[in-house]
This record gives C-alpha cells, structure tokens and sequence, in this order.
C-alpha cells in the first residue's frame, strides 16, 4: 500500500466516524494492513496520534473489569538510549543461547540483538500489567490488540518488542513491583517498506464444532 491510498483509507475512516457511518470490513483491512516494523524514521509524528490509540486501547475488555494496564509513554532521547542500552545487554545474552528453528527464523530475517528501533522510534510505548489483577497478563495483550489496530488507523508502524530482561525496564521507569513489563511498542513512520510476514487462512485455524472438523471453503468466501 502506497502513502496515497493509506491517506485515502485513513481519511475514510475519519469521514465515517464523523458521520456515525459503519464501514462494513474496515477492522479486517486495518488488521491485513497491519504489520510489524522495525526500521523507523527519526521524523516526528503527533502526540495525540499515540494519544488516540491509547485511547482505544482502554477500550479493551478485562478480567471482572478491572483494567490491569498502564502505558507508559517515552520521547525522551536519553531515556529512549538508556533503554536501547540495557536491552541490547540483554539481546545479546539471549542471541547467544538461542538454538534451532528460532535461531534460523531471526537469521533468515536479519534480526540480532541490535534494536536501534528503540531509538529511532519517535515514541515508545511502555505496556504494563498490574499483577495481582484478575487475568492481568490476558486483559492486557488484548488492550494491546486494540492499541496496534489503532495505531495502523493513524498510519503509524509499530512493533510488540518484548525484552529478554524486563524487570530492568522496569526499574529505569520506576515503576512498582506489581506492575510487570510485557512489551515495549516503537511508534513512528516506516523508513522503508516492508512485505508482510504470510499468514494463514480460516481453512488451517479454524475447526468446527470439535478438533478436527475443518470449515467448509463455501462458508468463509
């Protein structure tokens, strides 16, 4: 997708919202559209884009209602360098144990323990549980879906990063011992395009009725 035709589905968006117009199929193209990006423009984006999102987010249904999340919004540089600094010590640790599959899928695609997106990023957003919570990590993932999807409506890339040493994130935003960290989100502009990783179709995820049982193709064309 080009910047003229994701302008043209963002201003869609916006146009149906205003209206109060249901756009049949608009969360299943933001979805497709949607992809994770890890080389971003040091260009700036506004505020109230992530803002938005975030605002989505705490839409996101929870455990008994009880909203076990907290985003931490970063746009300080050395702040964003001193988390690229403690999570690359803790990449690198982790790259050297890493055997099999996982190995060959991070060489395959050029990803090491350097994460120069946890600078580049304009923003970064701090996802945290509040543990203690019903279905804390759960309630949280899903506000996250919401979060991503959002975002993608704002034409803005993102990424769920999830450091091999969150705890010490943690710490450097001071942030409580019931709150663990679950992921950190880049958000910016893409620097260069990317294609989308495949996925699959209804066909191989989806049984009815019991494992086993595959969809009928004439039900999901």
């Amino acid at each position: 997708m080009d910047c003229a035709e994701r302008g043209l589905i963002i201003n869609l968006m916006a146009y149906a919202v205003m209206t109060g117009i249901i756009m049949e199929g608009c969360v299943l193209r933001l979805a497709t559209n949607r992809k994770s990006v890890r080389s971003y423009s040091r260009e700036g984006v506004p505020l109230s884009s992530v803002l938005y999102a975030i605002k989505a987010a705490l839409q996101a249904p929870s455990g008994a209602n009880q909203q076990p999340w907290v985003f931490v919004v970063i746009e300080d540089m050395e702040l964003k360098k001193k988390i690229r600094e403690v999570c690359e010590r803790g990449e690198r640790k982790f790259h050297e144990r890493v055997r099999g599959e996982l190995k060959e899928w991070f060489r395959s695609r050029g990803i090491s323990w350097k994460k120069p997106f946890l600078e580049e990023a304009p923003y970064l957003i701090a996802v945290f549980s509040l543990i203690g919570k019903p279905f804390a990590i759960q309630s949280t993932w899903l506000s996250v879906g919401y979060l991503l999807l959002a975002l993608e409506e704002k034409g803005l890339a993102s990424l769920t990063y999830t450091p091999s040493n969150p705890s010490e994130i943690g710490k450097i935003l001071g942030a409580p011992k019931e709150a663990v960290l679950q992921t950190i989100i880049p958000v910016g502009k893409e620097i260069r395009s990317k294609v989308k990783e495949p996925r699959e179709g209804l066909e191989e995820k989806i049984f009815i009725n019991g494992w086993g049982s595959r969809i009928s193709p004439d039900l999901h064309q």
